[in-house]
């Protein structure tokens, strides 16, 4: 990774050596509006996968327009949009609101949905003293990483994805299904490629229930061992997100930013501050199908 950009003025910081970069000497609003300055990020992005910025006072209409300069916002089936800037997100955690666990997972960003979220624009309006950290994973190093013998088998495996387990699992009965009827489960391949880059990426995480081409006959020898080696393999595979060498984490500060690439990251948000506050708020921007 080069530590500046050619022919910038972005100052360009690596923060890891596999994912992440600090950059300096940018107005995120100001590549809202310029092709220049924005092709620009579009390329740091693909290299870092996350990209940070402090110090950033933009308003939700300038939040709004550089997410969109990535691709159409979409909405989301749980949380709260903004009124006045619709597909901006508001993840408030307040006071007197109860801690939830769907955000401290490693996870890709609504891979429920048959076309997931390309990526996000996240920015932080009020944060705990101490605490309430994310974590970022380049998802195609943890590939990469992989045995032969495990990228081998895994080559061709294809995963349900839902958000009838996660976010429906709190549900009533009734909630749950409406869900579920709005909201199928997906199915991804277990190794997707990038479409920009041609990187392959491990893409399963906290949505995904389980491997749904698993039981054939080079895998299985009788009934009984479909579900415990399905199962253990995938969890395997989940847990490559929690590897140290692939992570990058973010202190955040008020008016921070974090820009990721949804398609080969994972995040988890920690959360150690509650009951402290935290505002962040949210613009994921529309994807294609894996493949």
């Amino acid at each position: 990774m080069n530590s500046v950009a050619p022919l910038s003025k972005i100052r360009v910081e690596p923060l890891t050596c596999t994912i992440g970069a600090e950059l300096f000497d940018v107005d995120l609003a100001e590549a809202a509006r310029s092709d220049e300055l924005f092709g620009e990020l579009r390329k740091l992005l693909l290299e870092y996968k996350v990209l940070f910025v402090r110090d950033q006072h933009m308003t939700r209409a300038d939040h709004v327009a550089l997410a969109q300069r990535f691709g159409p916002l979409e909405d989301h089936p749980v949380a709260d949009s903004d009124p006045d800037h619709p597909g901006l997100v508001r993840i408030y955690k307040e006071i007197d609101s109860a801690p939830e666990h769907y955000e401290n997972s490693f996870h890709c960003d609504a891979t429920w949905r048959e076309n997931p979220p390309m990526g996000c624009v996240l920015r932080c309006v009020e944060t705990p003293p101490v605490g309430g950290d994310t974590i970022w994973v380049n998802m195609a190093e943890a590939y990469r990483r992989l045995p032969t013998a495990v990228r081998d088998q895994i080559r061709g495996l294809r995963a349900r994805h839902s958000i009838e387990a996660s976010f429906g699992a709190a549900m009533s009965m009734h909630r749950r299904h409406e869900l579920h009827g709005r909201y199928p489960d997906a199915e991804h391949p277990v190794v997707r490629t990038h479409p920009e880059t041609g990187e392959e990426i491990l893409f399963v995480n906290s949505f995904t229930t389980h491997l749904v081409n698993y039981h054939r006959p080079e895998n299985v020898r009788f009934g009984f061992d479909y579900a415990p080696g399905a199962s253990e393999l995938l969890q395997y595979l989940v847990r490559q997100a929690s590897v140290p060498e692939f992570q990058v984490r973010w202190r955040w500060t008020p008016n921070s930013v974090a820009i990721w690439d949804n398609r080969s990251t994972q995040h988890y948000a920690v959360q150690d501050y509650w009951p402290a506050v935290r505002k962040m708020e949210r613009a994921g921007m529309c994807g294609d199908r894996p493949f």
